[in-house]
């Protein structure tokens, strides 16, 4: 059974950053595509971005473009999101996630087979 553990979260200003970190156990996740989504209070949890195997594919929710990178090192079975110029609607909990149906799409949540228990990101304004 794998699992899939988050680290890297916590308490930022508005126009810091954080990087997140997703570490692979207990399985292979060779050809899965892994993925960070997030949940804020009241609302469904979102889609953020996704990576491919080989890395040679990445996804990304408009609202992060150009401030987020997602990216992997399947030697180390860690998977990283790099947050820059975070925003307070950054502010959620954000969850790894791997599956192994295929890249399209990257952004359906219930295409994901496996979750981690996430970690919580705080940007105060």
């Amino acid at each position: 059974q794998g699992q899939l553990v988050e680290s890297g979260g916590g308490l930022v200003q508005a126009g810091g950053s954080l990087r997140l970190s997703c570490a692979v156990s207990g399985r292979t996740f060779k050809n899965y595509v892994m993925a960070w989504f997030r949940q804020a209070p009241g609302k469904e949890r979102e889609f953020v971005a996704a990576i491919s195997w080989s890395g040679g594919s990445t996804a990304y929710q408009d609202s992060v473009k150009g401030r987020f990178t997602i990216s992997r090192d399947n030697a180390k079975n860690t998977v990283y999101l790099q947050m820059n110029s975070l925003k307070p609607e950054d502010t959620a909990v954000y969850y790894c996630a791997a599956k192994q149906s295929g890249w399209h799409p990257p952004s359906l949540r219930d295409e994901y087979d496996y979750w981690g228990q996430g970690t919580q990101v705080t940007v105060s304004s």
